[in-house]
């Protein structure tokens, strides 16, 4: 009997992966898509329940291969409706994923990393540190086990990956996780109902601009200046501020697609009129839209979040700009599960 530990995850296999390993076995390549709606279509957690597939060829799969899966440790679910899942991974780590509804929406915002290295100083994610980078497995087994507890015939519309770490930071698995989700046999979700949301690690994204993306680009920036992104998030001592929005300027876009500017509004640091119309002048020329995100509070970050007045007078520069400027509200923040609160620990 083969060591579990040293099995193959099927889940962690991209298409092509998955058709070389099948015809590793001398069989026909079409079993790939069998398969592949078998572990994301029907969602099973063993390879006994794929039914098409013959109990000899099912019996050789079980000797060296697996599929995972996660479950929610726990749920904790806000007034508004939004839902914070939280799992153990089989090392013992915790991640966090949440579920918020909104109109004929219902957005799943999934976690890429255990922690995050960046240390931005508005989210708690960072201040627990950074301990491993998820695997393509359990970075779809997100998706796969919220889908499980959703009733009456609701299912996740968008995934966006916001959640803990830094997507860019785990490239390669992060990128293979998102061909699966659009793949047309594996979840198949619409590329234009995934967002990726990334501090702007420039190496990263220049490659990602030379390969075909199948996903929105969500940008966070936070700031209008060197000085003060820098202060918000160190990334930028690395990659400032001016050489992010160039790679932006240049980045080959889908038509009819822009980039998302995340903004997070922190009193008294980034949220004057000033702070606007600099913002105006950085982004011109960028097809774009901007997120703007007041400041969840929370114990361990130093900051207030701005009066409403403030937000909406900032809100006001950028339209007259001529750009579309969005307040999101905050959801999910009396069980933690709002922008920057996630840790990876119940809020109970």
């Amino acid at each position: 009997m083969s060591d579990p530990s040293e099995k193959v995850d099927l889940k962690n296999l991209s298409p092509q992966e998955l058709k070389q390993f099948i015809t590793s076995f001398g069989k026909e390549t079409y079993r790939c898509i069998q398969m592949l709606r078998w572990l994301y279509r029907e969602g099973v957690h063993s390879i006994d329940e794929m039914t098409n597939l013959s109990k000899k060829f099912r019996q050789e799969l079980k000797e060296v291969s697996m599929i995972s899966s996660l479950r929610p440790l726990c749920v904790e679910e806000a007034r508004d409706g939004t839902k914070k899942f939280l799992f153990q991974l089989e090392d013992g780590n915790h991640i966090e994923s949440v579920l918020i509804s909104d109109k004929s929406r219902l957005t799943l915002c999934i976690s890429t990393q255990v922690g995050c290295t960046l240390g931005c100083q508005f989210c708690l994610t960072g201040k627990k540190g950074w301990k491993r980078n998820l695997m393509v497995s359990e970075i779809l087994n997100q998706i796969l086990a919220v889908r499980e507890t959703l009733e009456n015939g609701s299912s996740i519309t968008n995934v966006v990956l916001m959640g803990m770490g830094e997507p860019l930071a785990n490239y390669n698995n992060t990128l293979k996780a998102i061909e699966l989700m659009v793949h047309p046999e594996a979840l198949k979700f619409s590329s234009r109902r995934i967002t990726l949301s990334t501090a702007g690690l420039l190496p990263e994204l220049e490659r990602l601009s030379k390969e075909k993306i199948s996903f929105s680009l969500a940008i966070s920036l936070n700031a209008s200046d060197e000085d003060t992104r820098s202060h918000l998030m160190p990334v930028n001592r690395r990659y400032p501020l001016e050489r992010l929005l160039e790679v932006c300027r240049h980045f080959p876009l889908r038509p009819r697609t822009r980039i998302t500017f995340e903004y997070v509004l922190v009193g008294g640091i980034n949220d004057t009129g000033q702070d606007a119309k600099r913002l105006l002048k950085l982004l011109r020329g960028i097809p774009s839209k901007i997120n703007l995100i007041p400041l969840n509070e929370a114990p361990g970050i130093p900051f207030k979040r701005p009066s409403d007045e403030k937000v909406r007078e900032f809100q006001a520069i950028l339209m007259k700009g001529g750009f579309t400027a969005i307040v999101r509200a905050s959801k999910g923040a009396e069980i933690s599960a709002a922008c920057g609160q996630l840790q990876g620990k119940s809020s109970e």
